[in-house]
């Protein structure tokens, strides 16, 4: 243009209004960029104000309020901004904060009021999840809810927030947002420990109490409770070393839902320390800055025990254990000591900072006083065999077994007394019983100890119950072993080698006797199969015997029958003769009667007839020397006669022998009366001693008559 001047040419329209044209787009391509901003929508800007005619910001403060310069309050969100000349402002463009699901967010506050000396963490003021910077530096007519810089109590959900990243760093488990050019070393370092300690104990996931897997980063804990220690808030008066809890009712104002509302918790006078209330199963978003949580294992009283409390916490109870029980005091539940009801079977989410709940087995159960033996519950462990002295001066070591037994509602006073169960026995019942056995030992010998092993545990049953009554404990049985000696000594092993060759030699003795038993039976077997191989012939011997027998018996029944009948003739003929001849006396003396009346001489003469006969008679007794000869040779003549044989074919002989060796009885006398008769011993003559030896005749035959009358 200064060229077309200067030459004096006409200047060209066309080419006045390109170079306006050009001239125009250019200022306002200079005009946009000097006063037109542009925010990408997933970006925040941060307005920097370079000057201001109100001057910087005061008091500390590095977020202008009210225009001043500096970093304002204010963001730019996506879009186009007008008015923010490049010599004025400048604009810092830095992303949305994001919190990923299931994640927490913290929240540093590099501007608002100084944290008091009792405080550690910023309150929380309601200023849109801190997106709203204004309003958490400066609440109009509220002063006392501004914000203050440090860390903040309130936490960030998951979701995208437009904060303010001047006045706020937001920490997630991914980095820090923030304005890195802002940030001195020393902040910077300390936003590093903060971001490595909270990624350390898993501060960016929630509590997750329950379960018994792992979902993606969460781990979720089973069997677990949380404890939870504050780290905010009034401390815990002078002698308390748990907080109480407080704001524990849902219905109530109070109510923290379980420390997920950190100024709830603090407006019901929760105070820092450890808490008495934890936390179970569930999930719970919990700053960590706040509170920390630490999982615990629930509290299991297994099937068979009881849980004794000791409370560490809660107000001083009143003593319901008596006046006469002066162990220590025993108090009701939530108050602090020993309660006296103790826990069930089950599982408790018991506060172990809080107490302790010490098992008592409620069961029997086995105590060993057994040198290197234990039961599972490690009650004994400590136990060792009992050393003893006999009264023969003999050193044993006693084992011994102990059956037990508390009664559970007997619990808390044994755990009041003696602290825990392992302490009652090793401090009380061990020495007892010790002692006891100890005494028994110095009045036995050790065969006595040995021998008399049911006597002394039956005693020691019956004294250790009244003694364990004392302690609260019930003795159910006590089993003695046996006594052993030391490694060294031999002398019990001597005597017990003397017992064990005596107790040999019964036992050959007995076995000796059971094998001659086993002989003899073996004979008889060994008989009974014989007689069995012979069965046959042995019954046809035993038949032929009883054939024989038989025939034996009849044979010999005949013969007594013959005999007697022989007997029954003999002293008929006897009698018959005597009779005959006392007839004929008679007849005679009737003769002489009568012939007395006819005359003297006749009657002579009939009873010289009469008398004649009669001497006939008496001769012929006379002649045979005896009797019984006469009544034999008259028995004789009748049995010459008879048809049935005197003499059997065959003939028993049975009785005992007289002294001529010849078999007694009537026919023995018959005999011999013949004999005599035969041999001329029986003849007579008439002299004085013919007669006297003819009366001593009759005198016998009468005694014959009378003993065969008898037979």
């Amino acid at each position: 243009m200064l060229a077309l001047v200067a030459t004096g040419d006409a200047p060209n329209p066309a080419a006045l209004y390109g170079l306006l044209a050009v001239a125009g787009l250019c200022s306002g391509i200079v005009f946009w960029w000097l006063t037109v901003r542009v925010i990408p929508n997933d970006k925040v800007g941060v307005v920097e104000k370079l000057w201001s005619p109100k001057g910087s910001v005061t008091d500390g403060r590095i977020i202008a309020l009210h225009d001043e310069a500096g970093y304002q309050a204010t963001l730019l969100r996506g879009g186009l901004h007008f008015g923010y000349w490049r010599w004025q402002y400048r604009i810092h463009v830095a992303p949305l904060v994001t919190v990923p699901q299931g994640q927490i967010g913290y929240v540093y506050a590099r501007d608002g009021q100084p944290l008091p000396p009792s405080q550690t963490l910023g309150r929380v003021v309601e200023c849109n999840n801190f997106q709203d910077a204004q309003v958490f530096l400066a609440r109009v007519g509220e002063e006392a809810d501004y914000g203050q810089r440090g860390r903040q109590r309130a936490i960030l959900r998951e979701g995208v927030y437009a904060i303010n990243p001047a006045a706020f760093v937001v920490m997630t488990e991914n980095g820090a947002y923030s304005l890195p050019h802002l940030l001195e070393a020393q902040e910077t370092d300390a936003i590093g420990a903060w971001h490595e300690q909270l990624t350390g104990c898993g501060g960016f996931q929630p509590v997750v109490i329950g379960g018994s897997s792992k979902t993606g980063e969460t781990e979720v804990h089973d069997d677990l409770i949380g404890v939870v220690t504050v780290h905010d808030g009034p401390s815990l008066p002078p002698g308390e070393i748990i907080a109480p809890a407080v704001g524990t009712e849902p219905d109530g104002a109070s109510y923290h839902n379980n420390y997920q509302d950190s100024e709830a918790f603090l407006k019901a006078a929760g105070r820092r320390g450890r808490q008495s209330a934890p936390l179970t199963d569930g999930t719970y978003f919990i700053n960590r800055w706040f509170a920390s949580v630490e999982l615990v294992a629930k509290t299991v009283v297994p099937i068979g025990h009881v849980g004794v409390v000791v409370s560490y916490v809660g107000r001083a109870g009143r003593d319901v254990s008596g006046t006469g029980f002066r162990h220590g005091e025993r108090v009701q539940d939530g108050e602090r000591g020993v309660w006296e009801r103790p826990l069930g079977p089950g599982k408790y989410p018991f506060n172990v900072y809080a107490g302790q709940v010490i098992l008592v087995p409620t069961t029997n159960f086995v105590l060993h006083w057994v040198t290197g033996r234990t039961e599972t519950h490690k009650f004994d462990e400590a136990l060792r065999s009992i050393d003893l002295v006999t009264r023969d001066a003999y050193e044993p070591l006693l084992p011994l077994s102990v059956v037990v037994h508390i009664d559970y509602q007997r619990a808390p006073s044994v755990i009041q007394r003696f602290g825990d169960v392992k302490k009652l026995i090793t401090q009380s019942i061990d020495p007892m019983l010790s002692a006891y056995f100890r005494d028994v030992a110095h009045k036995k010998t050790m065969l006595q100890l040995l021998h008399e092993r049911d006597l002394i545990q039956a005693e020691a049953r019956a004294e250790l119950r009244t003694r364990f009554r004392e302690f609260d404990v019930e003795c159910v049985d006590v089993l003695i072993g046996k006594p052993v000696a030391h490694e060294k000594d031999s002398k019990i092993e001597a005597l017990l080698e003397q017992l064990r060759l005596r107790q040999l030699s019964i036992e050959q003795l007995e076995t000796y006797e059971r094998q001659r038993t086993a002989a003899e039976k073996l004979r008889t077997l060994n008989e009974a199969q014989a007689q069995a191989a012979v069965q046959v012939q042995l019954t046809n011997a035993r038949a032929e015997i009883q054939i024989a027998e038989s025939r034996g018996e009849a044979e010999l029944a005949r013969a007594r029958k013959q005999s007697e009948q022989m007997v029954v003739t003999a002293d008929a003929e006897l009698a018959r003769a005597k009779r005959q001849a006392e007839q004929t006396v008679l007849t005679a003396e009737a003769h002489a009667k009568e012939k007395v009346l006819a005359g003297r001489g006749e009657g002579q003469k009939a009873l010289q007839i009469g008398l004649s006969e009669a001497a006939v008679v008496l001769r012929k007794v006379a002649a045979y020397g005896d009797p019984r000869l006469y009544a034999a040779s008259l028995l004789a003549d009748r049995l010459a006669d008879s048809t049935q044989p005197l003499v059997p074919e065959r003939m028993f002989v049975s009785g005992a022998t007289g002294e001529s060796g010849v078999a007694g009885g009537p026919l023995n006398a018959l005999l011999t009366l013949l004999l005599g008769e035969k041999t001329g011993l029986g003849s007579f003559g008439d002299s004085p001693e013919a007669t006297e030896f003819r009366g001593e005749c009759d005198k016998l035959a009468r005694e014959a008559m009378g003993t065969l009358t008898a037979k």
